[in-house]
């Protein structure tokens, strides 16, 4: 609850992060544990907490200058029956009038996705004019009464864009969609629109990289598609895992892939998300399994993972990789290289030990530069450039040996 995540701040903060997106926050149907399952759109979930729980959550994270981005749904209510007999429940879309038809979604339709019900969920209809206005007045209101600092937008895809827009602008901060695809002309569709989407485009190269070992020849490919599409790479949404997903380490359980794809998220254009868990190896599979206890573990800050997010949460934040530009510096089939201002990301999908030298690089030839990971494996780069030697599957970050000393 509020409270719960309020006395353990520390436990995120010290991670290196300094923004956290939270559950939907109203009312739910019973069984949503989630936050997924609207009831009443203008009560606090009591079993997350009051409304003066989180206000005072919200306040203690500002404090500590951090942020805190909301989760809300638009697209449907909890569950009440596929001929809505239980409409009456619902506040305050409490008619059948104020939702579509039942029908099961066809993913082959455009109009399907928007217009049918997904997971047999009640699907408001936002071009009705009391949905509508009641959706934009909800939402602006939701936003300044708890001073919340950005919005994640649940079920964008099966919503039409054009209805997006408006929302938006009623929330009035930055927005970051949920579009279930993969395919990059679709998720760039949004921005725009909205200011950012969860990269899901990404999660399946990361999926594809690290554990079904395609060749990077695919990480550059992407590249290349990815900053033609977007008008603005640098605020999507990376992830390795989330809610809806099966978590990496239950489709390959491999620590050092593992690794190299939490790595990676974190240090490519756009706004890394760890999904809570990680950090402790969790490994559950298919909705809900994926969503397991935190509590047990909040003690664990010194576990194998804990400890590498962080190194890369702080690495990425002294050295504001955000302000540098992506540069592809070398790729194998097994090996891909890239760096963002001084900083040299070196990436790799097999298990077994590779060296390679990187001869277009950033730094100075007798330069000396250090793996943040063990500072104990520094090289000086010489005439031929960077000579990096991956044990076994690591990754390795290198900034200049002076960096390292400083941070």
């Amino acid at each position: 609850g509020f409270v719960g995540l309020m006395n353990n701040l520390d436990y995120i903060q010290n991670m290196g992060f300094d923004a956290i997106w939270i559950s939907p926050v109203i009312r739910n149907t019973p069984g949503g544990y989630h936050g997924y399952w609207a009831e009443d759109f203008y009560e606090i979930n009591p079993h997350f907490g009051t409304e003066q729980d989180l206000k005072n959550l919200i306040a203690e994270m500002h404090r500590r200058n951090m942020w805190v981005m909301f989760d809300v749904v638009a697209n449907n209510v909890g569950p009440i029956g596929t001929s809505l007999q239980n409409v009456g429940e619902i506040k305050p879309f409490y008619k059948k009038s104020y939702y579509h038809p039942y029908c099961k979604i066809n993913w082959d339709s455009k109009y399907s996705i928007e217009n049918c019900w997904l997971n047999d969920l009640p699907d408001l209809n936002q071009f009705d004019p009391y949905v509508k206005r009641t959706l934009l007045s909800w939402v602006s209101d939701l936003m300044t009464k708890f001073d919340v600092d950005g919005l994640r937008i649940d079920t964008c895809l099966e919503v039409p864009i054009s209805f997006w827009k408006e929302f938006k602008d009623a929330a009035g901060l930055f927005t970051m969609c949920d579009v279930t695809d993969e395919k990059i002309e679709i998720t760039s569709e949004y921005q725009g629109t909205v200011d950012s989407v969860q990269n899901y485009p990404l999660y399946r190269l990361i999926r594809d990289l690290f554990q079904k070992d395609y060749s990077f020849s695919h990480a550059v490919q992407f590249a290349h598609d990815n900053r033609i599409a977007y008008r603005d790479p640098e605020v999507l949404g990376n992830f390795v895992d989330n809610q809806d997903v099966r978590r990496f380490l239950n489709e390959l359980p491999k620590i050092n892939r593992f690794q190299n794809a939490l790595a990676f998220i974190m240090t490519w254009p756009g706004i890394p998300i760890v999904y809570y868990g990680d950090e402790q190896g969790f490994n559950g599979g298919a909705v809900p399994e994926n969503r397991e206890p935190l509590w047990p573990k909040l003690n664990a800050t010194n576990s194998t993972l804990y400890n590498f997010v962080s190194k890369v949460a702080h690495f990425r934040k002294d050295q504001e990789l955000w302000k540098h530009d992506f540069i592809e510096r070398y790729h194998a089939d097994n090996f891909y290289c890239f760096s963002r201002g001084r900083n040299l990301m070196a990436f790799t999908n097999t298990d077994s030990s590779i060296q390679y030298t990187i001869s277009y690089h950033p730094f100075n030839k007798g330069e000396v530069v250090c793996n943040i990971f063990d500072q104990s494996d520094c090289l000086t780069v010489d005439g031929d450039g960077v000579r990096i030697y991956m044990n076994k599957g690591e990754v390795k970050l290198y900034k200049p040996k002076s960096s390292v000393v400083n941070s």
